[in-house]
């Protein structure tokens, strides 16, 4: 089930915040949670292999994989060893991939809500920030899955793990997945952006068509926070306080420049 909160005003954005469970074995406050933050709030989550491929994205991701490993390999050379990694580092670079970009920091997915191609859409439509249960998320997949995550006392996958369970092969994990279920995995550190934006994906197994409908029916403490359209600039201001901006999520001059021409924009 997906429940919609709608958000317009700061003091309501405080529970999105500060969402952290209190563990008593670890006498600590610790999150469940992922976030994905998004622009619109009427856009749908699709993949970007799926919006360029549509239909036919199962046979033309292999060709897509293949060809970035083979033309990669120079930048990589340990690419062609796992096809998880080659999806990982074709996501980073834009490459069409079944991979779903989250974050752990709500912070980030309020940033990346916060943000316009085109600043005059700013105050023109409400944006959103989604939230899964990771623990939730775990309790879906084929028991040999569930054991490995619980055997590392956690509930988050690396790429070394789905290899293992795979053969790296994605034909296995698509029959393992079916239609009701898709793995977290926290990313290898390959680069300063995706240890910045506390970087995770969520592998969509072919089986899946509608995420959002997976998500309403396979789960329960899924939320939907929508932020109203009057308090996007002043969110974004308050971000950029607490040095939330695109020189944090996007490090190196590319951030840097984004920054300083959003910061001098003129409303």
């Amino acid at each position: 089930m997906i429940k919609e909160v709608h958000i317009d005003t700061l003091e309501k954005l405080l529970p999105l915040l500060t969402e952290q469970e209190y563990r008593p074995d670890l006498d600590r406050n610790r999150s469940p949670y992922v976030y994905r933050g998004m622009s619109d709030a009427s856009f749908k989550m699709y993949t970007s292999l799926s919006r360029n491929c549509k239909g036919r994205q199962k046979h033309l991701e292999p060709a897509i994989l293949e060809n970035f490993a083979k033309y990669a390999i120079n930048d990589e050379p340990s690419i062609g060893h796992s096809v998880w990694r080659q999806m990982i580092l074709g996501q980073h670079y834009g490459l069409p991939t079944r991979l779903l970009d989250w974050t752990q920091s709500a912070l980030v997915a309020l940033n990346f809500s916060m943000t316009e191609e085109n600043l005059e859409e700013m105050d023109k439509h409400d944006s959103m920030v989604w939230r899964i249960n990771m623990s939730e998320m775990v309790l879906q997949l084929p028991d040999s899955y569930k054991r490995a995550v619980y055997e590392k006392n956690s509930t988050i996958f690396t790429v070394d793990m789905l290899k293992e369970l795979t053969g790296n092969s994605l034909k296995q994990y698509d029959k393992d997945m079916g239609d009701s279920a898709m793995v977290i995995i926290e990313p290898p550190s390959l680069n300063q952006r995706i240890i910045n934006q506390h970087s995770f994906f969520a592998v969509v197994p072919m089986g899946i068509e509608d995420i959002e409908g997976f998500l309403d029916k396979y789960t329960k403490d899924t939320v939907k926070y929508v932020i109203d359209k009057k308090l996007r600039w002043r969110v974004r201001d308050m971000l950029d306080q607490l040095n939330m901006s695109e020189r944090i999520v996007y490090p190196g001059l590319e951030g840097l420049s984004k920054w300083i021409a959003r910061h001098y924009y003129v409303k």
